[in-house]
């Protein structure tokens, strides 16, 4: 699609380049004017005509920008107004009528309506008006019901995917504007924009590459092409969609929205739906099996009935002469047998996932979860792992330097309350260490208009600038008269950075910042108490050694900073040097612990969920804060990621079960982890961050991107993007995932239920009486209560503590368990047999006589079949559990269901029998109803008495038991 766009616009723009190169030179005003000639340029890849308009530095003339001021608030407006805003074209949405117009389509639905049209022309024919008109119109009332339940459920489901796909491209971009470097939403990006990108950014625009180092761009969201592309001042162009893997830049934004080459590809595209879940295409296998059953009942149904009525004609001698009221038996007949499929059908099984989700989805929106992927949200609820990043998830992210190992000796930076301690050292050491905290970092520190000062960064780097800003280090005078030549950032496979700059006298100086081992083992000179350069001696390495282990055990994060004088001249070609360094300082970074997480690691091992840190940081480290929030327990293992590389298959299968700490691995050695763990049957989620987290998210069975630190690749490749980035939010989507699972197999119970009860109620009774005891209308209603109604009341129960004290469910496990198929068997016993005894012998029982007493009868049936489910729904609440009342009262949708129903059905008997053949009922009828309806629930009691699965108490490797499921929790 992408190339067939490219050569539409090929003659057209090549045609007008051509007529701007005859001239002498190129007019900037020619492309300040048109802003599609600025766009088709970068689109177009057309390097010569940059080159004619003098780059980057030309194009900014034409969009009238300047490239260290930038846009100035006062012109956004007029640039929005000339050259687009950054959004893009939506298709419109679908509207409640289509939705309407889906649900008609149900091929049971138009053969009901088809049914309801003939029995209205037979009607009035045979009865005349309005008498003739009541029983299809009835139809046509229910199906007008089931119609607009169904749309107005799907309708508001669609609103709430379009307000969570809103939320999914919330996206923020730093930009220079007004001279000073800020932080916006990609969505007010302005052509003229100078836009700072760096590891795992989206490139929100198309523009042009400024200036940057080793910018890598992964462009297969629109070309496919696996490979990354080098960008620089050869090859400058950028396109909106694309994504930074490595580098960083600073790039001029010369097309917007519509006009982008992504843009122009989105009006192309159609929005896709969500697929379906695994758990919807599990329960539309159930619902098919169960269908096929309802067709044959109904197929068995109908022709009992016609053989029925056809020998009763016979016997009569009336075979050879039919009557329009004839046809319109035969035609109830019809309308009952297809009105059985209707019930048997449980198309509410899938619509009770969708709506299940869709309410875990917007629930756990307000706890700071954005489900990215419907099927995430139920493949939680069975995850048996979850292997955590540390640093911002388990800890607060908010860092600070808490000791700085300096001239060969250990110095606290701050007091007991906080406040920052003078630190005494030579000048020509001070000198250096601001020169390293301020040259290698890729953050920067900004000042606001009223002159307050910011840091805009990683949490780690914002740490060690506001060191170097606390102990008197101006970090805009450093930065000023120092040359940077070129930059390697960091990247988790190096764990460090590189910069080489030039001193303003002249002298070229490479600086190193990052993992403690890795910089240490780069260094072979160390300044001494006295500021002297001197070597590094192996005695010297062991006290460092063990000022970097002292450090990590008091769980603060180590990183050191070296420097490197260069002689003669520096060829930017050439790699930044990888040995030959002076150490300057070893930095402790406090990090705290996130309130909240040690009680959160103690709910997932209470469930059966093994937490396992994964991390880069110093072994020790990552001991000591996986003790202190509950990770590391007594018999797990703490190992480190160039360990965990040596180990063969067979040993991976001995240790990885008891692996709960991996420090100083590299984002290829958390990939190998969760690729093993799958291997071995668990269902594991992965939390990650960077571009180099993408790997592991991807393989995972649910992958967690952080949505404060976490990158824009990161959150792409993720199922769940965490807003707070906080462990306790990744244990409420477990909790809500098990809540799903959970409340779908509480409908699946109440369902089978209904379905066995009416299926064989109508069958048996036609077979034996010749006419079925639920009319269409009937079981029209029983269908909306059991499908949509049901769906809506047990689909969307809020989760409670208990699902968290047991064990998480199998991949390999049954959907429906023996505990629910005991509850459906003795419900659907007790009910059958109440129903069965009510219809062959309900009269003389009831002692009902007169000519409407088998109106009457029939009514009652139907009355009574009701507020069975109604009771039954109650208890399909707790599979297991004897209390079903628990948080029911504080359930508004289930309580509104339950008045509904109720509610409707007395409106039904006692205002609508002329639709729905019924008769009102006196009141102790309508008690008695009532009384056989609330007999289910003490049943319900006795029946979760009965033990069907095995308690045994089962132990975990952390020492933690599995409670047992069934009556010995009740």
């Amino acid at each position: 699609m992408r190339a067939a766009l490219r050569f539409m616009d090929a003659a057209a723009y090549h045609r007008n380049i051509q007529e701007l190169h005859q001239a002498s030179d190129v007019n900037l005003s020619e492309f300040s004017k048109d802003p599609d000639k600025l766009a088709s340029m970068v689109r177009n890849y057309d390097i010569k005509t940059l080159r004619a308009l003098n780059g980057a530095d030309g194009v900014a003339k034409a969009v009238n920008v300047s490239i260290n001021e930038g846009v100035k608030s006062g012109e956004l407006s007029i640039r929005q107004e000339k050259y687009g805003i950054n959004k893009y074209t939506e298709k419109p949405s679908k509207g409640f009528l289509m939705f309407v117009w889906d649900a008609l389509h149900d091929l049971t639905l138009v053969i009901l309506i088809v049914c309801a049209i003939v029995s209205i022309g037979v009607g009035l024919a045979t009865e005349g008006w309005p008498d003739g008109i009541y029983d299809g119109l009835g139809i046509l009332l229910s199906i007008l019901l089931v119609v607009s339940v169904t749309a107005v459920s799907d309708y508001k489901q669609s609103l709430q995917f379009r307000d969570l796909d809103k939320e999914k491209k919330k996206i923020s971009c730093h930009v220079t504007r007004d001279s000073c470097r800020k932080k916006v939403s990609i969505y007010d990006l302005v052509v003229g924009d100078i836009v700072h990108l760096s590891i795992g950014d989206q490139v929100p625009a198309d523009g042009i590459f400024i200036s940057g180092y080793n910018l890598l761009i992964d462009e297969s969201s629109l070309t496919g092409e696996s490979d990354y592309v080098h960008i620089d001042e050869n090859k400058p162009f950028l396109l909106a969609g694309t994504k930074v893997q490595d580098g960083s830049a600073k790039m001029l934004v010369t097309a917007v929205g519509m006009k982008t080459e992504w843009g122009r590809l989105m009006e192309t595209l159609s929005e896709e739906g969500e697929d379906e879940t695994p758990l919807q295409v599990k329960l539309n296998g159930v619902a098919t099996i169960i269908g096929k059953i309802g067709l044959m009942f109904a197929v068995l149904t109908f022709v009992v009935l016609t053989v029925r009525f056809l020998v009763e004609k016979a016997m009569r001698n009336e075979l050879s002469s039919w009557s329009s009221s004839d046809a319109l038996s035969m035609l109830d007949y019809f309308a009952t047998a297809v009105t059985i499929i209707v019930v048997a059908v449980p198309e509410g099984l899938p619509l009770a996932v969708t709506l299940s989700l869709a309410f875990a989805m917007k629930k756990l929106m307000n706890d700071k979860a954005l489900v990215r992927h419907l099927s995430a949200c139920e493949t939680m609820g069975s995850s048996t792992c979850i292997c955590t990043d540390k640093t911002g998830t388990l800890t607060t992210n908010h860092m600070v330097v808490d000791k700085i190992w300096v001239s060969g000796e250990t110095k606290d930076v701050r007091d007991s309350d906080g406040l920052v301690l003078s630190s005494k050292l030579s000048e020509s050491v001070s000198t250096v260490l601001l020169q390293g905290i301020f040259e290698c970092t890729g953050s920067e520190v900004v000042k606001d208009k009223n002159g307050k000062t910011s840091i805009l960064g990683t949490p780690t780097e914002s740490a060690i600038l506001q060191y170097g800003l606390d102990t008197g280090g101006d970090f805009d005078a450093i930065r000023e008269g120092i040359k940077m030549l070129k930059m390697e950032p960091f990247n988790s496979a190096k764990k460090k950075m590189s910069v080489i700059v030039a001193l303003p006298d002249g002298q070229i100086r490479a600086f190193c910042k990052g993992a403690s081992e890795i910089v240490l083992g780069l260094c072979d000179k160390i300044i001494d108490g006295s500021g002297e350069t001197v070597p590094l001696s192996k005695e010297k390495t062991e006290v460092i050694t063990d000022v970097i282990e002292g450090f990590a055990k008091d769980a603060l994060r180590t990183l050191c900073l070296a420097y490197m004088d260069v002689e003669g001249v520096f060829d930017c070609g050439n790699n930044i040097p990888e040995s030959g360094y002076t150490l300057i300082a070893v930095v402790g970074i406090k990090d705290p612990l996130r309130p909240g997480v040690k009680k959160a690691v103690e709910t997932c091992l209470n469930a059966g969920i093994t937490v396992r840190m994964v991390t880069g940081d110093n072994i020790n480290t990552a001991k000591a804060i996986a003790k202190e929030c509950g990770i590391l327990t007594e018999g797990g293992l703490a190992i480190e990621g160039p360990e965990f590389r040596t180990k063969t298959t067979d040993e991976l299968n001995e240790i990885a079960p008891r692996i709960q700490v991996m420090a100083r691995s590299s984002p290829t050695d958390k990939y190998e982890l969760v690729k093993h763990l799958r291997g071995m049957s668990e269902v594991v989620a992965v939390t990650g961050d960077g571009t180099n987290d993408a790997p592991a998210l991807h393989e995972s069975d649910i992958g967690f991107a952080m949505g404060i630190a976490g990158t824009e690749v990161a959150k792409e490749q993720a199922d769940v993007i965490v807003m707070d980035d906080d462990f306790a939010t990744i244990v409420k989507v477990a909790k809500w995932g098990r809540a799903v699972y959970i409340n779908i197999q509480k409908f699946v119970q109440f369902q089978l239920t209904v379905n066995i009860v009416a299926l064989m109620i109508n069958f048996v009774s036609a077979c034996i009486t010749g006419s079925a005891p639920l009319t269409a209308v009937q079981l029209l209603w029983v269908n909306l209560i059991m499908d949509t109604l049901g769906a809506l009341a047990l689909a969307t129960e809020p989760p409670n503590d208990a699902l968290m004290q047991r064990p998480p469910v199998k991949r390999t496990d049954s959907f429906i368990t023996k505990t629910m198929w005991r509850n459906i068997i003795g419900q659907s016993v007790y009910q059958m047999a109440v129903l069965f005894v009510l219809n062959f012998a309900g009269k003389p029982i009831l002692s009902l006589q007169g000519e409407n007493a088998t109106a009457i009868l029939n009514t009652f049936i139907f009355n009574t079949f009701v507020f069975c489910q109604v009771f039954n729904e109650i208890n399909s609440r707790d599979i297991d559990k004897i209390n079903i009342f628990r948080g029911m009262f504080s359930s508004w949708i289930f309580l509104g269901v339950m008045i509904s129903t109720v509610v409707f059905q007395v409106i039904i008997v006692e205002f609508l029998g002329t639709f729905a053949s019924t008769v009102p009922l006196d009141w102790q009828l309508w008690l008695l109803s009532i009384v056989i309806g609330l007999v289910s629930m003490p049943i319900a009691a006795v029946l979760k008495c009965i033990p069907v699965e095995n308690t045994a108490v089962k132990k975990q490797h952390d020492g933690y038991e599995i409670l047992p499921d069934g009556p010995e929790r009740v």
